[in-house]
């Protein structure tokens, strides 16, 4: 088939690749246009614009998918169906009809569960043991439309957001590429998404990263690893802000209040609701990422202080 691309950040740059190794005809991308990045605020290109560029695929950057000339040029390319991985943008019924087979979105979650813009997040803050990710028909709801089809993945106790969304990007990319193969073929089948189950993911602000010492161990860990990379999990120390890497509960600490802090030979525990947690990483503003010990010995820890 005739394939145009609709995406944006990296993670749906493994999708890119596995089409382009597919038997389809990728003729151009669709991606957010040029942003505004770094201390000098110069214009970057979004990855998959970056990737169609090194390979001389065309690349269409449209304020807003309802603008007459993006959507005059994508009926010029005649695309057979449009695969999309995080474009970032919504998609207007009139550029949705243009298609042959429409759009069809690569979505982080197992539908209906975390429809929304971060599924992987919520289903790592919310203490889900299973996720995964589905291929869907594109249409005006949130993320509503039929499900082609899944893959699942297991949510390990270590996973980060960034750790469990690179492994879903990679066995994502797979499932798209065999819909596609379906789609083509005339032997896919798309079913309805049950009316059970749903649930909402919407983006994680800067605020919902901020560390919250009053809740048990195992809520801190899960905000902390659904932060991580982004936005980022913090908390203050001293009045400054700081960013926290993975932290890790412990069992055989011993009594702090929330927030509490605890230097010990190795290791910097903090007090919770339960448990202490074992901080990993923490970064100062305007500082690099450094081992949690390090830090304490660098800012001199006095007995009673505490994160907040």
């Amino acid at each position: 088939m005739r394939l145009v691309f609709a995406g944006t950040p990296a993670v749906a740059v493994p999708a890119l690749d596995a089409i382009a190794a597919s038997g389809h005809e990728l003729v151009a991308v669709v991606t957010r246009p040029d942003a505004p990045a770094g201390r000098g605020r110069g214009l970057l290109r979004s990855p998959v614009g970056a990737w169609a560029d090194e390979r001389g695929v065309e690349v269409l950057t449209p304020a807003r998918p309802r603008e007459p000339e993006f959507q005059a040029r994508l009926r010029e390319l005649a695309p057979d169906c449009v695969p999309v991985v995080a474009y970032g943008a919504l998609v207007p019924p009139e550029a949705l009809e243009i298609p042959r087979y429409g759009w069809v979105n690569l979505h982080f979650s197992l539908l209906p569960a975390w429809r929304g813009a971060a599924p992987v997040q919520h289903a790592v803050l919310h203490g889900d043991e299973v996720t995964g990710a589905s291929v869907f028909q594109l249409e005006q709801g949130l993320d509503t439309g039929p499900v082609f089809g899944t893959v699942t993945d297991e949510i390990r106790p270590t996973d980060t957001s960034g750790d469990l969304l690179e492994r879903l990007a990679h066995s994502g990319a797979a499932l798209l590429v065999a819909v596609l193969d379906a789609i083509g073929e005339g032997a896919a089948h798309a079913v309805p998404q049950p009316a059970d189950g749903v649930s909402l993911a919407p983006k994680l602000s800067v605020e919902d990263a901020q560390v919250r010492w009053s809740e048990p161990a195992f809520a801190v860990d899960r905000r902390v690893r659904a932060c991580t990379p982004a936005p980022g999990a913090w908390t203050t120390f001293r009045d400054d802000r700081v960013k926290l890497g993975p932290v890790r509960p412990v069992s055989d600490g011993p009594d702090l209040k929330p927030g509490e802090l605890l230097v010990e030979r190795g290791r910097v525990l903090v007090g919770t609701a339960t448990t202490p947690v074992a901080l990993g990483e923490v970064r100062a503003a305007g500082k690099r990422a450094m081992a949690a010990p390090d830090w304490a010995r660098g800012v001199r820890i006095e007995s009673g202080e505490a994160l907040v």
